[in-house]
């Protein structure tokens, strides 16, 4: 007998309309559950701006526009739903959901515990590592910047911007190509055992060649990224985490999101695995190997950041590239960042991926819209089409990466978002 996905499971109807979670609601303008805490920023009924309550205290703040109550409220069940079950079937420790608008998050819901020995339950302000969200939260968002000001031309050779790649076959790649993934490079290498510094791992990964010819085939690949990460900091003069932190971040207002978080911050962090290498349960360092063999800093993981930061991210993107009036990248440069770029060998963008139908953008969001997950259990999707972002946190590797049931999880709250707000939840 096939077992019923647990996460797509259908919702049932409540006098609501929007599952007997619903029904206990105090106000069509917030929600307090026994639980945990799910925060819903809604206009009214009507639509009308205003401002409404934070569930956790009378503190005043604006409304999302054009975002109904009983939007709100369907979305607020179908969220929880999702995250509950989630927790049930033990695909986490613990999650961070938030959906939401250009104008600001809808809803967003925190469930679980940080770790078997730590009781805290994840938030807004809660740190994970993002893993490979550092592909796009960080290296794309310079690249887009860099591409934007002139500085690097897409179909211009890598090397040209990065001399000491002098590998076999390294002068076909464009930048482009390692943008798209389809720069012919292995996916990945063991740097963490070749080398024993930052150095040694950074002369291995010059000296790694292109395996097929670039524009032949799709193979996601983590050195691509390293490379970009490296082109990067030789373009600007800067080292890609600073450059981060000062272009990108900082003008967003991201004033959690780094590289090599201190000690200071590790109450709030969430642990990741109990890692056969390090022989220890990682928490405030980067859970990728090569990632630490590099320094900690690196163009495809290594980034640490907050739900509350990467909502601002997601809005910006929504916003063409600006948030409250604030320009950080230029609009011409994200659309051609976010959109499919040849697909006869993939339906991946720069640095983004697209809806396949099979990934984990569900299969509500249109085909406008633009994601990426991350291997710890990180993901954000943005769809422009429908004005909308979904972000999911979690700390899926917790305490072994070999638990493997966030895909379910991803695709279920996404379809279960975009489903609540456009009234066809179960449709």
């Amino acid at each position: 007998m096939t077992r019923q996905d647990p996460y797509h499971a259908p919702l049932p109807s409540g006098p609501s309309g929007c599952g007997t979670a619903c029904t206990n609601a105090p106000t069509r303008f917030f929600l307090k559950r026994q639980s945990t805490v799910m925060l819903v920023f809604v206009a009214g009924a009507a639509g009308l701006m205003g401002c409404v309550k934070q569930a956790t205290g009378s503190r005043e703040l604006p409304s999302v526009r054009g975002v109904s109550g009983a939007q709100a409220l369907r979305l607020g069940d179908s969220v929880r739903a999702v995250l509950t079950r989630a927790i049930a079937d033990s695909a986490f420790p613990g999650a961070y959901a938030a959906v939401g608008t250009a104008d600001g998050v809808i809803v967003e819901y925190g469930v679980g515990r940080l770790d078997v020995a730590d009781g805290s339950r994840p938030s807004s302000t809660t740190i994970w590592d993002l893993a490979s969200l550092t592909k796009v939260i960080g290296t794309t968002s310079a690249m887009i910047q860099l591409v934007g000001s002139g500085r690097v031309v897409l179909d211009s050779p890598v090397v040209r911007y990065l001399p000491a790649w002098k590998a076999p076959g390294a002068e076909r790649i464009t930048v482009r190509d390692l943008l798209s993934h389809s720069s012919g490079m292995p996916a990945w290498r063991a740097l963490y055992k070749e080398a024993t510094t930052p150095e040694e791992a950074e002369r291995q990964l010059f000296a790694t060649s292109p395996d097929t010819l670039p524009g032949v085939r799709y193979v996601y690949s983590d050195l691509g990224f390293i490379l970009l990460g490296k082109l990067v900091e030789r373009v600007s003069g800067e080292r890609l985490a600073p450059y981060d932190s000062a272009h990108v971040f900082a003008p967003l207002g991201m004033t959690d999101t780094r590289y090599l978080p201190p000690a200071t911050l590790l109450p709030r962090i969430a642990p990741t695995e109990q890692d056969p290498w390090r022989q220890r349960k990682v928490r405030g360092e980067v859970h990728d190997e090569n990632a630490v063999r590099l320094g900690g800093v690196s163009g495809h993981a290594g980034l640490f950041s907050t739900g509350q930061d990467l909502a601002r991210f997601a809005r910006m993107y929504l916003g063409f590239g600006t948030l409250e009036g604030v320009r950080v990248f230029d609009s011409v440069a994200v659309a051609t960042f976010t959109r499919m770029q040849d697909s006869t060998i993939s339906r991946r963008a720069l640095g983004w991926e697209t809806p396949t139908g099979g990934n984990s953008a569900g299969s509500r969001l249109s085909a406008a819209a633009f994601g990426h997950t991350g291997f710890t259990g990180t993901s954000l999707w943005m769809d422009p089409a429908q004005g909308v972002f979904v972000l999911l946190l979690t700390n899926r590797v917790n305490p072994t990466r070999e638990n493997r049931k966030i895909a379910g999880v991803r695709t279920a709250l996404a379809d279960a978002a975009v489903g609540a707000l456009r009234g066809d939840v179960g449709r």
